[in-house]
């Protein structure tokens, strides 16, 4: 980041033309790259985070699954969580800032980025196991947690469900209760109700992705000038790892385990807790955080101006200094 195919026409109507009906070679080209991608070796670890600083990429085994996580730091541990669908870059901008004061752990989680992408229903309680097993793997008793969306989320989970590995929260943009009825976004909240099977948003998702990149970037980013070619470029990358869709897919269908089992337990949260929302927020708007500080009682809310659904990112300076302040205090 900044402060870090498509078919010919010729092509396209020989595809459509009456003697070689579209869907059946949709169906075609897609079974081949399912096939393509069961019989590929397991995606490398590529040795260095492609970011601003060459920070060397680490692996842990975590439930017999391979964590790719950055490790930077010394001191009090800090756990920098990501959201739906994204990976450790969003985190670019934290990681010298902070390793000055903190160790600083930032994993892909399980089934998003360079990390494996287990066969499993990615139901919140899985997420938590995962979590708990990459800090016993990393023999960290507690850490403070910092999430952003969906990450924010696993951080709430975690102090609801494992409150004594917590020490502090900190929830940039963070996942609400009703986080259907309160999206504002128009790609999200697609991607959340559609019920297209898998296998046909992948094969999407390869012929078209990189039309939508842009555009969801657009949504999650308030000031558009950050998204440079090089941005969008590796947003790509990422949504090319082999075997990303589905785990999104059955984090989409997790949802309901957040809704019963941890969403209605906002108010039990007692760990000192920061929230932190941009102003112009265009996933969860300003009041969805409002209300969620208002649901954890005692929590601090810093609202962050001419940023978006990623502030660390967009105000890296701001975030960075309210981060170790708080973390610190």
């Amino acid at each position: 980041m900044k402060r870090s195919s498509s078919l010919s026409s010729s092509r396209a109507e020989h595809l459509a033309s009456p003697c070689r009906p579209l869907p059946l070679v949709l169906l075609a080209l897609c079974l081949l790259s399912s096939l393509m991608t069961a019989c590929a070796a397991p995606s490398q670890i590529p040795p260095y985070f492609d970011a601003f600083h060459r920070l060397p990429i680490k692996t842990a085994v975590v439930h017999e699954q391979r964590i790719a996580y950055l490790d930077v730091g010394s001191g009090p541990p800090v756990i920098l969580i990501h959201g739906f669908g994204g990976s450790m870059w969003q985190w670019e901008h934290q990681q010298y800032a902070l390793s000055k004061q903190f160790r600083v752990l930032t994993p892909d989680l399980p089934g998003s980025g360079i990390s494996d992408k287990p066969d499993i229903d990615y139901r919140t309680d899985q997420m938590l196991d995962f979590c708990i097993g990459f800090m016993n793997a990393l023999q960290i008793d507690k850490a403070t947690l910092v999430g952003n969306s969906m990450g924010a989320g696993l951080a709430i989970g975690m102090a609801i469900a494992h409150p004594t590995r917590v020490d502090k929260l900190v929830l940039i943009s963070g996942l609400p209760s009703q986080v259907v009825t309160k999206l504002n976004s128009r790609s999200f909240r697609q991607a959340l109700e559609t019920r297209a099977p898998v296998w046909l948003i992948s094969l999407g998702n390869w012929l078209f992705g990189g039309m939508a990149t842009e555009s969801v970037l657009r949504e999650i980013v308030y000031d558009h000038t950050l998204l440079t070619p090089v941005v969008i470029d590796r947003s790509n990358r990422n949504r090319r790892h082999p075997g990303i869709i589905k785990p999104i897919m059955a984090v989409r269908n997790a949802l309901s385990s957040w809704e019963t089992d941890f969403a209605p337990h906002l108010g039990t949260i007692a760990h000192p807790t920061m929230i932190i929302w941009g102003e112009y927020d265009r996933v969860f708007p300003m009041p969805v955080g409002e209300e969620l500080h208002h649901r954890i009682r005692g929590s601090q809310f810093v609202k962050i101006s001419n940023a978006g659904h990623m502030p660390q990112w967009e105000r890296p300076e701001l975030v960075n200094r309210l981060l170790i302040a708080y973390i610190q205090s």
